[in-house]
């Protein structure tokens, strides 16, 4: 029997992945089973079941993936990409409904609420280093300000469709004294 590279598990477990935050974000964690994971992603029950052992190591998975990624420096400019890239993950990957489930999931997952509380606080971390020159008890305080507006601002791109980030920027910019 030939040998299944790990490349090829890899690509397995992605396709696993991939199918789930698809479907969650369409549907919902209540609504969405481990049997409508297996039909989204093509995969046999067993397959599914190498990777993952219940639909919360599948959630987790697709937390320690994701990734925002920080403009090297805060200007007016980098302020307003780093919301239009919110904006776009939204249309293109469903990311913001996404993320909504994750965060009420969150809300009565202790272990969710954890990976969640731990990816916030190193967020918030990598904001306050962005603002070199303040006091560290000034930086920290407009760090959870700033991720507090992005978080908002990606919540009503869930709920409420398409928004211009503009007024979003504005009041970032505004905040950190841009």
């Amino acid at each position: 029997m030939p040998k299944v590279t790990q490349a090829h598990l890899d690509a397995r477990r992605q396709q696993v992945i991939d199918a789930a935050r698809a479907r969650f974000a369409a549907h919902g964690f209540a609504r969405t089973s481990m049997t409508d994971i297996v039909e989204a992603s093509g995969l046999s029950v067993g397959a599914i079941y190498r990777y993952f052992k219940s639909k919360d190591e599948i959630v987790a998975a697709i937390c320690e993936q994701a990734s925002q990624v920080l403009p090297a420096e805060l200007t007016a400019g980098s302020v307003r990409e780093f919301l239009q890239g919110i904006r776009t993950a939204a249309r293109e990957e469903d990311h913001a409904r996404l993320v909504a489930q994750i965060y009420a999931e969150a809300a009565v997952s202790p272990p969710l609420a954890t990976l969640v509380r731990r990816q916030l606080d190193e967020l918030h971390s990598a904001v306050a280093a962005l603002l070199p020159g303040r006091p560290p008890a000034e930086a920290h305080r407009l760090a959870e300000a700033f991720v507090t507006l992005c978080v908002g601002y990606n919540q009503q791109l869930a709920v409420r469709g398409d928004l211009d980030p503009a007024p979003f920027a504005a009041a970032l910019e505004t905040l950190i004294g841009l």
